[in-house]
């Protein structure tokens, strides 16, 4: 006699829970859910200024795209790259009213910089002290991609995928990013 083993959702790993949403799984669905609902409000909070109902509304908002193209969802694909892919979309489509952001974005991709100088860490007594009203004064965009890398943890080439992007692109942005983050903090 042979046993059948089932896991249950909690066990299953994102990509397995689509896959059994596109199946038409409301319990996946719902694992789903539970898994990314607050993270991403959590995303839309920061990047809207601290709303915390349209926060609430542009998440609900990623879901319902994600069922609505559960269809399209390609197996192997990571489900996060892709949940944050629609919110990041949103987000930008909330700044596009902005044409300064155009203009401002333009001038970031002009000097190449090399890979050792993406990175940069902050001690912690300066986190503590300033970085919060730093970030808050950042143009959208640029808050929008260092929220992505070091408030998400999404990678570069994650990042690159969500954008539409270049690698080399999103890294240059996210030096100049630190570097207007350094500049700021240092005249604090």
């Amino acid at each position: 006699m042979s046993i059948l083993l089932f896991k249950s959702h909690r066990q299953m790993t994102d990509e397995e829970l689509m896959l059994h949403v596109r199946r038409d799984s409301e319990s996946a669905f719902e694992e789903l859910y539970r898994r990314y609902a607050r993270r991403l409000q959590g995303f839309f909070f920061r990047q809207l200024g601290g709303d915390n109902e349209a926060a609430a509304d542009f998440t609900h908002d990623v879901f319902l795209r994600v069922y609505e193209a559960r269809d399209s969802y390609a197996e192997g694909n990571n489900v996060a790259t892709w949940f944050f892919a629609i919110a990041y979309n949103l987000c930008k489509n909330t700044y596009r009213h902005n044409e300064h952001v155009v203009t401002f974005l333009a001038t970031l991709d002009a000097e190449p910089v090399s890979e050792e100088d993406v990175e940069v860490r902050l001690t912690q007594e300066q986190q503590e002290a300033a970085v919060k009203k730093v970030l808050m004064s950042l143009p959208p965009p640029l808050y929008l991609l260092f929220s992505l890398h070091y408030e998400e943890g999404l990678t570069i080439p994650q990042i690159a995928q969500i954008e539409h992007l270049s690698e080399g692109t999103v890294k240059m942005r996210i030096h100049k990013t630190m570097n207007i983050i350094r500049q700021k903090l240092a005249s604090i």
